[in-house]
């Protein structure tokens, strides 16, 4: 009798168990669970590629300042001993204007798409 009553709560322990682990699994492989999971994955791989930007970034900065420093132009990376030096004038059109880019011509006569037919 001990022996039956064992088996009997060992069976329908494994069948609470097993029906929790079904159930779960079912919940994870709904439309919102799974949209959830996905935009969850984005916005970690969004994370990343930020990280890797701003790595990027300092990586070149720190390139840069070790190839002006040993090309010796520290002096006009630096925004203070650069305002000696002025830009040059801007350059002036001709009396009419400045001229059209050789690329861009004006239509010589309007087109009707009605008269195709």
């Amino acid at each position: 009798m001990f022996r039956r009553t064992f088996w009997f709560t060992a069976g329908a322990a494994a069948g609470v168990w097993a029906t929790t682990k079904v159930n779960r699994k079912l919940k994870q492989l709904t439309p919102e669970s799974l949209a959830a999971q996905a935009a969850n994955k984005a916005v970690e791989a969004g994370h990343r590629l930020k990280d890797f930007a701003l790595d990027v970034r300092a990586g070149m900065v720190q390139r840069e300042a070790e190839l002006g420093e040993a090309l010796g132009l520290d002096a006009a990376a630096d925004p203070a001993a650069a305002q000696g030096r002025e830009l040059p004038e801007p350059r002036r059109g001709t009396e009419l204007g400045p001229a059209a880019p050789s690329y861009f011509t004006l239509p010589t006569s309007s087109y009707n798409r009605n008269e195709d037919h």
